[in-house]
């Protein structure tokens, strides 16, 4: 029986990484490997951005979350709009006066050099940590379809993302991340059916158990004045305006995303594919959560116990009870959300390390610039050195806890450094670099300290890391003035 799931999974693996590899033919340029030559249509980067955002810790962590509470996720989900709608109005009309490879670009406009790489920096570090915990996800389905957690079998899907990343560029990460989310789509739907089949009662066996558990209830409205209103994950308001700055930040000031917006043909078709993202995003967030109240009332019928820890539940309940085939297919899914979102994050940082810190580096070499041909070529080696890294810190990623908050809450942390120093630069016209550098490190020392000494949640840290780096950046500004760049005011 497992003989038909695994030439699923296998006929995927071959299938994604050739048609990956295809897109290494087009690759001449930087403006090709890094922005996709600015020739993808909006849609696509739409389905592109959905496919980033979706991990293997959305897929197997959303369905924990709905199994052990409710689906008050959603709450987030929504502040996820606000955060896009900012993004569109805000950050989109800087980001298309004149041609940018990264988000950081943007910074040395406004304030300089030192903020470029500072800002570039805290992306490198706050994006390797979060994707090492991503790819340790991908060892808990490889150990449930193997039965070992052989660190040779991860090797494996990494090596195969690696190739297709190393040779086609954001084209290719592009249009296999739209070939991967629909597979990836298409398994939940499949794993939903098949769950309703086996709970007793069918569809109205799993509304009723969600009803009588509360597993439906979506919004939280805890009052400001509770003692634990910044320790509740998600509530109304957490999810609001926590949801709002960490999409901000995610969406509108790190390379993950920017470099898809960048890659737009207009601003026009960045909006569009950005706000379009949103719909997707909830539709499929709903997708999980029910995914995650149906293994509830599954389990609740059979009396058997769930597996431990909560991140198994859904791929063990995939490997063990789908019919052949239709397991290997929503296996072979899980594997796509994995390498479609790594694809993207290996990409970026290339792209965010050679454009941000080796190309202005090598400007004043005396055997003068790089080539497009020679930055190229440095570009897929930076590739390859990344994926070590990322191998390395997943290695540590195995007590971090469960896998979805633990990546949420890591990049938490500087995500709000990184988007006060943004909000700093379109937002104010006295602050120079020296502001910038002084308020992102208070906001990164003071989250710091959240995160080690209090029980506030992972979807406050966004709002107060940027909240912090932004007044302490304006207050420095105010008393001591300077005369920095002023590109982005200006356009």
């Amino acid at each position: 029986m497992r003989a038909l799931d695994w030439a699923v999974i296998l006929l995927y693996l071959a299938g994604i990484t050739w048609f990956g590899a295809r897109f290494g033919r087009r690759q001449r340029t930087l403006r090709d490997y890094f922005l996709g030559g600015k020739t993808v249509p909006w849609w696509a980067i739409a389905f592109s951005i959905v496919s980033t955002e979706t991990s293997t810790l959305t897929v197997i962590g959303t369905p924990a979350l709905a199994f052990a509470g409710n689906f008050g996720f959603l709450q987030v989900v929504f502040g996820y709009l606000l955060g896009r709608i900012v993004i569109a109005t805000l950050f989109l009309p800087h980001y298309f006066r004149g041609e940018m490879y990264t988000a950081y670009e943007l910074m040395e406009r406004r304030f300089g050099e030192r903020v470029r790489r500072l800002t570039a920096g805290a992306f490198l570090l706050l994006r390797a940590l979060a994707e090492g915990v991503r790819v340790f996800a991908i060892s808990l389905v490889v150990s449930i379809v193997l039965g070992t957690g052989e660190f040779a079998s991860i090797f494996l899907i990494i090596c195969l993302t690696l190739f297709y990343t190393f040779e086609g560029g954001l084209t290719a990460v592009i249009w296999t991340e739209v070939a991967q989310m629909l597979l990836y789509i298409a398994g939940a739907v499949a794993s939903l059916v098949v769950l309703a089949q086996m709970v007793p009662g069918g569809w109205v066996g799993i509304w009723e158990a969600g009803q009588a558990a509360g597993k439906f209830q979506i919004f939280d409205f805890a009052l400001p004045t509770s003692r634990e209103f910044f320790s509740r994950t998600y509530t109304f308001w957490a999810g609001l305006l926590g949801g709002c700055f960490l999409n901000t930040a995610s969406h509108g000031a790190e390379q993950l995303i920017v470099q898809r917006l960048l890659a737009a043909r207009s601003l026009r078709d960045s909006r569009l594919a950005l706000l379009a993202s949103w719909a997707v995003i909830f539709l499929q967030f709903t997708l999980f959560l029910s995914i995650g109240v149906a293994l509830y009332a599954f389990y609740s019928a059979s009396g058997m116990p769930a597996p431990q820890p909560a991140d198994r539940i859904y791929p063990e309940f995939v490997w063990r009870y789908l019919p052949p085939g239709v397991a290997g297919l929503t296996i072979a899914a899980i594997l796509a959300a994995a390498m479609s979102t790594h694809s993207a994050t290996l990409n970026s940082l290339a792209s965010t390390t050679v454009m941000d810190f080796v190309r202005p580096l090598a400007v004043g070499r005396s055997s003068g610039p790089l080539s497009d041909a020679s930055a190229l070529r440095l570009a897929r080696w930076v590739t390859v050195g990344w994926e070590a890294v990322m191998l390395a810190i997943a290695w540590l990623a195995r007590k971090w806890g469960p896998v979805l908050e633990a990546g949420l809450s890591i990049a938490s942390v500087l995500y709000g450094s990184l988007l006060g120093a943004f909000l700093l630069g379109l937002l104010t016209h006295r602050a120079g670099q020296n502001a910038a550098t002084v308020g992102m490190l208070a906001g990164l020392l003071v989250m710091l300290y959240v995160k080690a000494f209090t029980s506030v949640a992972w979807t406050w840290y966004a709002l107060i890391g940027a909240t912090t780096t932004f007044v302490v950046g304006g207050l420095f500004s105010l008393r001591r003035p300077e005369s920095g760049h002023d590109g982005a005011r200006r356009g």
